[in-house]
Formats: C-alpha cells, sequence, structure tokens
C-alpha cells in the first residue's frame, strides 16, 4: 500500500466513520442522555459538529493529491479532539455518569487511534527517498 493510499483510507474511514457517530449523536440524543449524563445541549452541537469534521475528511481525502497541511490539519484536529474528550470526561463541566465518562474515553481512544495513523499516513507521504547511487 503507497503511503497516499494509506493516508486516503485512514482518512475515509475516519471521515464515515465521524459521520455515522454524528448521526447517531443527533438521532438519539435523548435516549442517550440519561444513561450517559451527557445533555442534549451537548450532543446535538457535539454531532452537528462531527457531520462538519465527516464532510471536512471527505474533502481532504478525495483530493488527488492531499496537501500535506490539511493532513497534518487533520492530524492536530483529532489530537485536540481527544484531548478534549479525555479533559471532559475527568472534569465537572458535564455531568456525566460511570457510563458517560467510559463512553468519552472509548471515544478519546478512536480518536487518539486515526490521528496516530493519519500522522504515519502523513509521515510517510512526506518522507523523500533518497536517490541511490549510480
Amino acid at each position: 500500500m503507497t503511503a497516499d493510499t494509506f493516508l486516503r483510507t485512514t482518512l475515509r474511514i475516519d471521515g464515515w466513520s465521524t459521520a455515522v457517530f454524528g448521526v447517531v449523536m443527533l438521532v438519539a440524543s435523548t435516549a442517550l442522555s440519561e444513561p450517559l449524563g451527557l445533555p442534549t445541549a451537548w450532543s446535538i452541537p457535539f454531532g452537528v459538529a462531527m457531520l462538519g469534521g465527516a464532510a471536512a475528511l471527505g474533502l481532504i481525502a478525495g483530493y488527488p493529491q492531499i496537501p500535506a497541511r490539511y493532513a497534518a490539519f487533520v492530524v492536530v484536529g483529532n489530537a485536540a479532539s481527544g484531548a478534549a474528550l479525555v479533559l471532559l470526561a475527568f472534569t465537572d463541566v458535564i455531568p456525566l455518569t460511570g457510563l458517560g465518562v467510559a463512553f468519552l474515553l472509548v471515544g478519546a481512544l478512536v480518536v487518539a487511534i486515526y490521528a496516530t495513523m493519519e500522522f504515519i499516513g502523513l509521515r510517510r507521504m512526506t518522507t523523500v527517498t533518497p536517490r541511490q547511487p549510480a
């Protein structure tokens, strides 16, 4: 698998899973509120933001040649999202239940895995192979 294919595939999988999760957050916001302690005033904006992020990932993955700065932005964005989820899980900003804390921590882990894979893809894509002597 080429570096470009690895990064493009990772971006697409990240985009689709983000879109699915965004839809779940929107459709099930009321049902998730009680078991997670996640108010609908939080889950609806999360869902909308995830759909926007999914669209951005799809657009970036669709470039004939993925711009390195866009891929770097995705890595930084995912890393920041993962850190924010951990922060929300361990502060009293949202009145989460134990299941809600676990939910956010699993989300942080998934986002960290995507960030790592996209970072690897970016590094592979931007690494210049030295020329062999003739």
